[in-house]
């Protein structure tokens, strides 16, 4: 049967492979090779489209694989708010001290937190000298999900520490019982950032 031209090109192919055994030349990746281009074109992108919007489906998505992120006996202490209308994106903007004009074109910013007293306890006592610590390193594991899926999902991100933790804790009625970490921009880069120098590898591993 002669194909049409309603007949894709994807579907035109798995004719030819089906009915004629000719192979596809095109290198395909690989799992692994899609995950090294999620960890090397990621970026802290400081320029935002604000042409562009992303969806509460789309945030939900992203956070979920956060969920993923491990954590001190599974406590999973890290909680997260979402502005995603206008007037709570800029309530955010406002808050995040000289980051704000480099993050105007996000449509959505996240709070991120971690719930204390869970991360490095067991009943109620600090397991050792870190304390509190687990807490912020179970919260930085989780963010390191966050804006890894981002990036797989075509989005950007930028984690701030210059916030006002006080406006925040306000803005979203955060716990006392939450320390309150970063702020982070999800958005769609407008130019692509270069790639600042790494260390070299032997300066920060160390074989025995």
């Amino acid at each position: 049967m002669k194909p049409t031209k309603k007949l894709s090109g994807a579907l035109l192919m798995l004719l030819c492979l089906a009915l004629t055994g000719c192979s596809d030349n095109r290198k395909q990746p690989t799992s692994q090779s899609s995950f090294d281009e999620v960890l090397t074109t990621r970026r802290s992108v400081r320029s935002y489209d604000a042409s562009k919007t992303i969806s509460e489906a789309e945030v939900r998505e992203l956070l979920t694989a956060t969920q993923e992120a491990p954590s001190w006996a599974n406590q999973q202490p890290s909680k997260y708010y979402v502005a995603i209308s206008e007037e709570k994106v800029a309530a955010v903007q406002d808050l995040v001290g000289g980051n704000k004009e480099r993050i105007l074109g996000a449509p959505v910013l996240i709070v991120s937190t971690y719930e204390q007293g869970k991360s490095g306890f067991f009943r109620g006592e600090a397991t050792n000298e870190v304390g509190e610590g687990w807490g912020a390193y179970d919260n930085g594991l989780s963010n390191g999900y966050l804006i890894l899926k981002a990036r797989a999902m075509g989005f950007d991100t930028l984690i701030m520490g210059m916030r006002d933790a006080d406006g925040l804790r306000a803005l979203f009625d955060i716990p006392d019982n939450e320390t309150i970490m970063a702020v982070v921009s999800l958005g769609y880069r407008a130019e692509d950032p270069k790639r600042p120098e790494r260390r070299q590898l032997d300066d920060i591993v160390k074989f025995i």
